[in-house]
């Protein structure tokens, strides 16, 4: 994957293509769709993060109570 292809364009690519690939100079198998789309899905969680776009909880009690 080049520099200028995002990953949701390679997991596009690679749905449209043949999951494995076997010939006289060897096999090349792909991660699978689900394995591809959970990896977006975190990396797009973690980019969320680092822009403050998360949620955040946070327990507030009353002072003197525990």
């Amino acid at each position: 994957m080049s520099n200028d292809t995002t990953l949701e364009d390679a997991i596009r690519e690679n749905a449209a293509g043949p999951k494995r690939v076997q010939g006289d100079s060897g096999s090349l198998e792909q991660h699978s769709l689900q394995d591809q789309i959970a990896a977006d899905k975190h990396l797009a969680s973690k980019e969320a993060l680092r822009h403050g776009i998360g949620i955040k909880t946070v327990k507030i009690s009353p002072d003197g109570t525990t």
